[in-house]
C-alpha cells in the first residue's frame, strides 16, 4: 500500500484538482484512484480538513445528460418540492426538518395554539 504525497493548502503543483475543479473544467476523475491530498491545518488540536485530488491528465470527460436522466431529473425535484400534507407544488423544496410546506405548518401552528 503506497501513502499519498501530502501538500499544504494553496501549494499543490499544477496538474492535480479536486472534483469540483473537474467538473469546473467539464471533466470527471473517471475511476481513477486519489491521486494526492491536500490539508489545511486547523487550530485547537482538531485535526485537519482535507480535499483529495485527482490527476487532470487521466480525467475523462463528463457524460452528457440524456433526455431520460433529465425526465427522472425533474420528478426527484417535484417530489421534493410537493408537499405530503396538502400535496400542493408550492416551488420551493421542502425541508426536512417540518416535512410540510409553509402554508401546512402555519396551519398546524394554529390549531395548536
Amino acid at each position: 500500500m503506497s501513502t499519498l504525497p501530502v501538500f499544504r493548502w494553496h501549494l499543490a503543483p499544477d496538474g492535480y484538482a479536486t472534483r469540483r475543479q473537474l467538473r469546473a473544467r467539464g471533466l470527471r476523475p473517471g475511476g481513477q484512484d486519489v491521486a494526492a491530498q491536500l490539508e489545511r491545518p486547523r487550530r485547537r488540536g482538531r485535526p485537519p480538513l482535507v480535499a483529495y485530488l485527482y490527476r487532470i491528465d487521466l480525467a475523462q470527460p463528463v457524460r452528457p445528460m440524456t433526455s431520460r436522466k433529465w425526465g427522472a431529473l425533474a420528478l426527484a425535484m417535484l417530489a421534493r418540492r410537493t408537499c405530503p400534507r396538502c400535496r400542493l407544488d408550492v416551488g420551493y423544496c421542502i425541508p426536512t426538518s417540518h416535512d410540510m410546506c409553509g402554508m401546512c405548518l402555519a396551519a398546524e401552528e394554529q390549531r395548536a395554539a
